[in-house]
């Protein structure tokens, strides 16, 4: 079964108000292991994202030289140097995704926004965690023996109902090498789809020998 978010991300996480001091959200960085605050608002909805990237624009202002700000986005950096509270610095909306999403969803979702983490939310849009790039991939830190036990019980013999002794599956560093040949081509192709799938999964080498019609 694929991991969700729920399986990977921090779900002790405090958000802060938009009136957070930045020295508060400093010492709270500092105490936990996370790089980001949520910011939420009087309902505990989530409004905003507060990076460790977005304080340090005030400290690589302050010790600039007049042209280190220029262009748009320099401009704007400018700006959030000036910032005190969560309100001036947030980068809002926050980018979020639900905890019963899969891992992959949000490993995609950060690839295609370029960021380094997701806020975690609820139905209700509530603060339920974060889940990091450095979270995600711990997906492929499983072991290869859990990796096979899924290839051979849960996708050969119970998702397709073939016998798992028509293939030779090996599993080295996350790297699946499976071999034999399948009863129909479709079925091969579409059991080597499904392994690719699964976490941990870094790589897939098709050795089938395909039926020739």
């Amino acid at each position: 079964m694929s991991a969700t978010v729920k399986d990977v991300m921090t779900a002790d996480v405090v958000g802060v108000r938009r009136d957070t001091s930045f020295k508060d959200m400093v010492g709270m960085l500092s105490m936990s292991r996370i790089s980001a605050l949520p910011v939420v608002d009087e309902a505990e909805h989530v409004i905003g994202v507060v990076s460790e990237a977005d304080m340090l624009i005030k400290e690589a202002d302050q010790g600039s030289d007049p042209g280190f700000f220029t262009g748009l986005r320099r401009r704007r950096d400018h700006e959030k140097a000036a910032g005190i509270c969560a309100a001036d610095l947030m980068s809002s909306p926050a980018i979020v995704i639900r905890p019963d999403e899969p891992v992959q969803h949000a490993a995609r979702l950060m690839y295609d926004r370029g960021v380094k983490r997701l806020v975690v939310v609820d139905e209700a849009g509530h603060l339920a965690g974060i889940v990091s790039r450095s979270d995600v991939l711990g997906v492929f830190g499983r072991p290869d023996e859990d990796i096979h036990r899924e290839i051979t019980g849960q996708v050969i013999l119970s998702a397709f109902l073939t016998d798992p002794r028509m293939f030779d599956v090996r599993v080295r560093d996350g790297i699946v090498t499976i071999a034999g040949q399948p009863e129909t081509s479709e079925l091969g192709q579409e059991i080597v789809a499904a392994v690719r799938r699964l976490d941990g999964v870094v790589a897939v080498h098709d050795q089938l020998s395909y039926p020739e019609y």
